[in-house]
């Protein structure tokens, strides 16, 4: 049932793809041949521009965008009901690069990225519910109604991080810490903007990531925009793949779901290798204003937005590609289109009508420590707001 398909289990992987490429295909498999451009690189040898993938993945990949939009498009609604308050930054256009590279790696890869983190936390495995439940403070929530929107957590998923760059230095401890369990197939990805670039913190990161030969890539997720500032007005070196320096680079087209696919597998393989970190670049952009506070238009044109809608959308270009390899109709695909939004909108729903947390102190002192793990008291401000674990 396509219902329980576009449901995440913590046990599924689910993926995603687009493109200005042609397609050589078998009875079950496609061999994609993305454009010339689509990558760059610096001390490095690019991806093979020939990528085999089943229908069914380029079929998942499409479900996996949708999806994403959707959900996105349902905290959009609820933000402006006022149902959901405070931060919140959207990731509509920017589908491709958690669908693609999520569809590249393994559970047991760890990811952190920043605030922009809603697509991630599905993808790594949060329901809608839990996303959604979660931007609403719900107790249904993935982080039980106390994270918000850049606060999101799941198995291999580190946040959603609200301090801009802060999540980088920890992608690097986490990379430490697939080597040092000596976990030798696993790596880090670890997601930046391009308004964080220029942070100190990251380049400490790569330091200490090449000194120690860690399986970390660095993704900086460059979306032409830092808040209201454009790329070229906030850094002087605006080619972000070559920041490292000593770090081989590659920049890729973000806007292509088939493209981030190679390239983090490509990524995975090659920094697990023993080769170290490798800096990439996913070159994307962000329909929205930087949070929902922004209207988006007041540093940028409405032509330029809708320039990019027209001629880049990710899921457009693969819906495109699909009915021309033959794979889907564009009745079938409408079909997904509209069970998808079915499910986002029951899930919205039942987000929505779910409890918040109890007005209870216990909720504040949960997920403080490891079960097993607490000490007997954890000190208040006074005596009389120390929290007894031994008793509860």
């Amino acid at each position: 049932m396509l219902a329980a398909s576009i449901r995440r289990a913590s046990s599924q992987v689910k993926r995603s793809a687009l493109g200005g490429f042609r397609a050589l295909s078998t009875e079950s498999s496609f061999t994609v041949t993305l454009p010339e451009g689509t990558y760059e690189t610096y001390q490095l040898d690019a991806p093979d521009a020939n990528v085999e993938l089943s229908k069914e993945k380029l079929i998942q990949m499409y479900k996996d965008m949708v999806t994403v939009r959707r959900l996105e498009m349902a905290a959009d609604a609820l933000y402006k009901s006022k149902k959901i308050r405070g931060f919140c930054h959207l990731s509509n256009g920017q589908e491709a690069v958690a669908v693609g590279m999520e569809h590249a790696i393994d559970r047991d890869d760890s990811v952190i990225t920043s605030y922009r983190c809603h697509g991630f936390a599905y993808m790594r495995g949060a329901s809608i519910k839990a996303v959604l439940g979660e931007l609403l403070g719900k107790r249904c929530g993935v982080s039980y109604g106390k994270g918000g929107s850049m606060h999101m957590f799941t198995h291999g998923f580190y946040g959603g991080t609200g301090i801009v760059g802060a999540q980088v230095p920890v992608g690097a401890g986490l990379a430490f810490a697939h080597k040092y369990s000596g976990q030798t197939d696993k790596a880090n990805f670890a997601l930046y903007g391009d308004g964080a670039s220029n942070q100190g913190q990251i380049f400490e990161s790569y330091n200490m990531a090449k000194l120690w030969n860690l399986p970390c890539v660095f993704i900086c997720e460059n979306n032409k925009y830092g808040m209201g500032t454009s790329a070229g007005r906030s850094s002087a070196l605006t080619k972000y793949y070559q920041r490292g320096q000593f770090i081989p680079g590659l920049k890729v087209n973000g806007m292509d779901v088939v493209a981030v696919y190679q390239a983090s597998k490509f990524a995975k393989a090659w920094t697990t290798a023993g080769n170290g970190p490798l800096v990439i670049e996913f070159e994307t952009y962000r329909y929205g204003g930087h949070s929902m506070s922004d209207p988006g238009t007041t540093y940028r044109t409405r032509e330029e937005i809708q320039h990019m809608r027209s001629s880049n959308d990710p899921i457009a270009g693969l819906k495109t590609r699909l009915i021309n390899f033959g794979i889907s109709t564009e009745a079938e695909l409408k079909q997904i289109d509209k069970e998808i939004r079915r499910v986002v909108d029951k899930e919205a729903a039942e987000a929505d009508a779910s409890a918040p947390p109890e007005a209870d102190p216990k909720i504040l002192f949960e997920d403080v420590y490891v079960p097993g793990t607490e000490i007997p008291v954890l000190r208040g401000r006074i005596p009389e707001e120390n929290w007894s674990f031994a008793k509860q």
